[in-house]
């Protein structure tokens, strides 16, 4: 863990990754200046999550950490220079000396961040690369966060698991259905995503009021939310 204070940007998605890589930050000492969140133009970014992702507006207002929001092409390559120049904003805007990632196992993602974070001169931070998944799922949950299931698309994953909330029964399911898929227990393939709702960093919890679930096939789905609230704690 490093010991010197930094002022930090967060990756920020609404997903359980990013919000628990800022919970570190935090933890660490961090001062978390802003939140970045890229809106993809496409539904298969290389990059970014794509369902619900312009709904970061509300993890903003519910963490009082203010947004830098941007839409990216979703273009392979060419959203890395969008990423760029919002990173490139937070530096200018809020002074910032690094940058949280929530990256897993993805070398694609952590290696093109971390490359853009040296040609701005900034620390690159992914406190759970590689890290133990179930231990990692299951730190989650037991730090009180409280995140749901908002896409599938892998084998054995459907329709019932949307809307569903991410606890520890959940975590013995996606084991048991990983073991015979192998598809990657934290879903860093985009297997699935999530979006977290409430976590010990909220100062006002999410309540999603009204949402559709949408399925493209057997096993390829997401939850269409059409409206969130703000709820104080």
């Amino acid at each position: 863990m490093h010991k010197k204070t930094m002022k930090v940007a967060a990756l920020y998605s609404g997903g359980k990754d990013s919000t628990f890589a800022l919970y570190w930050a935090l933890r660490a000492g961090h001062d978390a200046k802003c939140l970045i969140t890229l809106i993809p133009e496409r539904n298969d970014s290389y990059m970014f999550q794509v369902p619900n992702v312009e709904l970061t507006t509300y993890h903003s207002e519910a963490l009082g950490i203010p947004l830098l929001q941007a839409k990216t092409s979703g273009v392979k390559e060419k959203e890395l220079e969008d990423l760029k120049k919002v990173i490139s904003a937070a530096k200018e805007k809020y002074g910032i000396d690094g940058v949280v990632a929530g990256a897993l196992a993805s070398e694609y993602q952590k290696s093109r961040v971390e490359k853009i974070c040296r040609n701005l001169c900034l620390e690159c931070f992914a406190p759970y690369w590689h890290y133990d998944v179930e231990k990692y799922l299951k730190e989650i949950i037991a730090a009180g966060f409280k995140a749901v299931i908002t896409s599938v698309s892998a084998e054995g994953l459907g329709v019932e698991l949307l809307g569903r909330e991410l606890d520890l029964e959940m975590v013995e399911r996606l084991k048991a259905i990983s073991s015979r898929t192998m598809f990657h227990l934290g879903f860093e393939g985009g297997e699935a995503e999530t979006m977290v709702l409430d976590g010990p960093i909220f100062r006002k919890r999410i309540e999603i009021v009204e949402a559709e679930k949408v399925m493209e096939s057997r096993n390829s789905g997401f939850l269409r939310i059409r409206k969130l609230r703000l709820v104080e704690k």
